[in-house]
């Protein structure tokens, strides 16, 4: 049996600007996979506790960039990865790993999936998800507290200090990459529509070409 080349959507935009939710969404229409950035996080068990909360993790070289493309390439040509699995709370890679096999749609989502060319060119369709920054904000003060055991104290400052900083050195200016531009404050199920509009079109092109 031939192995299914999926198509590949990449969705970029600042930090808690509602990529999961759309690429989740995404994928439950297409019976696809979703692949974050975040599980590709540099293993930092070599340092302290202390060393790795002084670690800027908003900037591209904090992420294992060679295995990302080597696994998304993989998914890109029909072939299984065996997808890290990274644990937030202690900023160390767990022993254990998912296995992802590509479906007919593979999302890969995250603050810089529009940052290295040779990432962004295996995407057929790139989405960007913008939000006011005081939304992201808000929001990622609520996702840190409530999933990753942060002080909203501790929140506040990192968005401060490296957060926002770091969104606008190099996540906005990969907007100009996307094919489509979605504002994350409307509701969801009008972004979907949206996209699903503009993903079919393509699709129904690369079919005809």
């Amino acid at each position: 049996m031939a192995k299914q080349i999926p198509f590949l959507i990449g969705v970029s935009g600042p930090s808690c600007s509602g990529k999961t939710e759309i690429s989740r969404r995404l994928a439950e229409i297409y019976q696809g996979n979703v692949v974050a950035l975040d599980s590709y996080y540099k293993d930092l068990s070599h340092l302290t506790p202390e060393e790795r909360a002084l670690v800027n993790f908003d900037q591209p070289e904090a992420l294992d960039v060679d295995l990302l493309l080597q696994q998304v390439r993989q998914l890109a040509a029909g072939e299984a990865i065996d997808k890290p699995i990274y644990d937030f709370k202690h900023h160390v890679r767990a022993k254990a790993v998912e296995r992802v096999i590509p479906g007919r749609v593979v999302i890969v989502e995250g603050l810089f999936a529009f940052y290295w060319k040779a990432l962004r060119d295996l995407f057929r369709f790139r989405i960007f998800m913008e939000a006011p920054d005081a939304t992201c904000e808000k929001r990622r003060e609520d996702r840190d507290v409530r999933e990753r055991g942060r002080t909203p104290e501790y929140v506040r400052e990192q968005y401060r200090t490296t957060v926002r900083p770091m969104v606008s050195r190099y996540v906005l200016p990969t907007r100009e990459y996307a094919d489509l531009v979605l504002d994350s404050e409307k509701p969801m199920e009008h972004l979907v529509r949206a996209a699903v509009e503009r993903i079919n079109r393509v699709c129904r092109m690369s079919s005809t070409a």
